[in-house]
């Protein structure tokens, strides 16, 4: 199979976005082209706009498509900032018969995380890789040598009586007004309970807020080392292709 015919199309609750990606190098091989999600965001109305999308890409094959919320055997179990109409839908199923070509479906979250695994900031390690996405909420992906563990959604574990992303995330953040200083000691805060729990060998730091890693990373004190994501807004788009591509070639 042609690396550059394995497309990767990241749905976020603002923006459908998609490229053709060479997943032999992680990068894309053509401009990424993106399309508002439309509102309300349902299955069928996202679905248009993801067929919309690969028709002004123009590239046959398979296609890696990401999902706001858990994904199991493509049954999406919910996907809250698209619309309640994915609650537990076989959305791999759906956009095969809409798109005529073979889909895979996972978490972005989780997308991302392989993306850095395989290509990014986390390229050369070989054990416990934990990428924490900070924007509207917390996202997680676990990557243990090499190997994706789906559908982890630590950013609602408890601190105090909150969840962690109504403290540490970057929404948090901006509507609460926090400093970086103490925003970054919030930050550090939960991802010391992930380190207690899980024993990493790497924590990625993903989401927008990463591109201002210098103004918060020193105020994270983990005995893990904790770098910030390299592949930026291409992430998902790059590890949707990757996941897509590993179920053809093992087919």
């Amino acid at each position: 199979m042609s690396s550059a015919a394995v497309v990767g199309i990241d749905v976020g609750g603002t923006g459908i976005k998609g490229a053709p990606v060479d997943v032999g190098k992680g990068a894309l091989a053509a401009d990424r082209f993106r399309l508002p999600t439309p509102r309300p965001a349902t299955p069928t109305a996202v679905a248009d706009t993801i067929a919309q999308v690969l028709d002004h890409l123009g590239v046959d094959g398979p296609v890696g498509c990401t999902v706001p919320g858990p994904v199991q055997r493509g049954l999406v179990h919910q996907a809250p900032n698209l619309s309640p109409s994915w609650h537990n839908l076989d959305a791999e199923k759906l956009l095969r018969k809409r798109l005529s070509r073979p889909v895979r479906l996972l978490n972005d979250a989780d997308a991302a995380g392989l993306a850095e695994a395989h290509f990014g900031a986390a390229q050369d390690i070989h054990g416990v890789v934990v990428l924490v996405t900070l924007g509207t909420g917390i996202g997680t992906a676990i990557v243990a040598h090499g190997q994706l563990v789906p559908n982890t959604e630590l950013g609602h574990l408890r601190m105090g009586k909150s969840e962690a992303e109504k403290r540490a995330s970057n929404e948090a953040r901006l509507e609460q007004g926090l400093s970086w200083k103490k925003w970054g000691a919030r930050v550090s805060a939960y991802l010391q309970e992930l380190e207690r729990l899980l024993w990493p060998d790497l924590f990625v730091v993903g989401g927008g807020v990463s591109k201002k890693f210098d103004k918060f990373g020193h105020r994270l004190h983990t005995r893990t080392p904790v770098v910030p994501a390299e592949l930026g807004n291409q992430a998902g788009i790059v590890g949707a292709a990757l996941h897509a591509n590993s179920a053809a070639s093992s087919a």
